[in-house]
């Protein structure tokens, strides 16, 4: 099943229809670990990865905005959770590939965005609000004691990152 064709599919999920959820992540489960092999060699934890991604796209479904592309979204849970695993392991485990976020999908013309280059265009405060809240999963109170800031700042940062993203996303490189 292409990827274009999941945005809807997650919409419909996010709905309450447990098909379209199925058929998503089983349609996702080959990104999901190509992705991951960019980053790890070894295929056992490459599976742990793939498993926790999916468990990670469950418990944040509901961040998900059909409206925007869902590579970039997946690619960012799978890697966060490539590099807690590879921590995890005391990196004990060979990086392939430490800053790749592109696959060759089904349609081998395609490639997905450079997640890496979507979060270097963004300013170092948001980036780092992303990356905290978004990548490590951590609560807007653990990354505003992380950051030295109030909740309500890292909130305002957040809402402005998600903008920016938005906006690099659909080919508008302006930032607010």
């Amino acid at each position: 099943m292409p990827a274009a064709e999941w945005p809807a599919l997650m919409a419909r999920a996010q709905a309450g229809d447990r098909e379209a959820y199925n058929q998503l992540l089983k349609a996702m489960v080959p990104a999901i670990r190509a992705f991951a092999r960019k980053k790890i060699a070894d295929e056992a934890l490459v599976e742990d990865v793939i498993q926790e991604t999916l468990l990670a796209i469950h418990r944040v479904r509901h961040t998900y905005d059909p409206q925007r592309p869902i590579l970039p979204w997946m690619a960012a849970i799978t890697s966060a959770r490539a590099i807690d695993a590879l921590r995890q392991r005391g990196r004990n485990h060979e990086v392939q590939d430490e800053s790749a976020l592109t696959l060759q999908p089904a349609e081998p013309e395609r490639e997905l965005p450079d997640l890496d280059g979507y979060l270097q265009n963004l300013p170092a405060r948001q980036r780092e609000i992303v990356e905290s809240v978004h990548l490590r999963e951590q609560s807007l109170a653990q990354a505003a004691a992380e950051t030295n800031m109030s909740v309500s700042a890292v909130k305002s940062l957040l809402h402005r990152a998600m903008l920016n993203l938005r906006k690099l996303g659909s080919g508008n490189h302006e930032k607010s």
